[in-house]
């Protein structure tokens, strides 16, 4: 096994291995599931935790994408009768979207399918094994947020 630097550059690698082989099959069981891609399960699950419904500058920054590509899915989403916008009484330039009845219906069987395909991909570890790598990568998380800027 590398030691020092070598073992944190394998450590950065092999996490980033991970995350994009995960990602990969999620991608890909999204597409073969439900015709769906990543990016719009994750904004209908960002719609789902919050059922009064977000600005879209609020959706932009917790999915950290441009405006841009929040506006085109969004602009789908509608057409589709998954989402719908709502104006900001407060601010008419502004506008809330919140899931639709049948948004919400899709989105509670895409996340149900997405749970199980999830324990399956991490399936490669025991259950002990799988609270030890929450645990230490909890702990990097901690480090991560506490470091100031490089």
């Amino acid at each position: 096994m590398p030691t020092g630097n070598h073992l944190t550059l394998r450590l950065w690698l092999r996490l980033l291995t991970c995350h994009n082989l995960v990602e990969t099959q999620l991608r890909n069981q999204l597409r073969s599931g439900f015709e769906t891609t990543l990016p719009r399960f994750d904004l209908l699950a960002q719609l789902d935790r919050y059922p009064e419904g977000l600005k879209m500058r609020d959706l932009s920054r917790l999915l950290m994408v441009t405006g841009g590509n929040v506006t085109g899915l969004t602009d789908r989403l509608v057409e589709e009768g998954l989402i719908k916008r709502r104006e900001d009484p407060r601010d008419r330039r502004a506008y809330y979207v919140c899931l639709t009845p049948k948004g919400k219906a899709q989105f509670a069987e895409m996340a149900a399918q997405h749970e199980q395909w999830v324990i399956a991909l991490f399936g490669g570890l025991n259950k002990a094994e799988q609270g030890q790598l929450a645990d230490l990568l909890g702990k990097l998380k901690r480090h991560l947020t506490e470091l100031p800027p490089l």
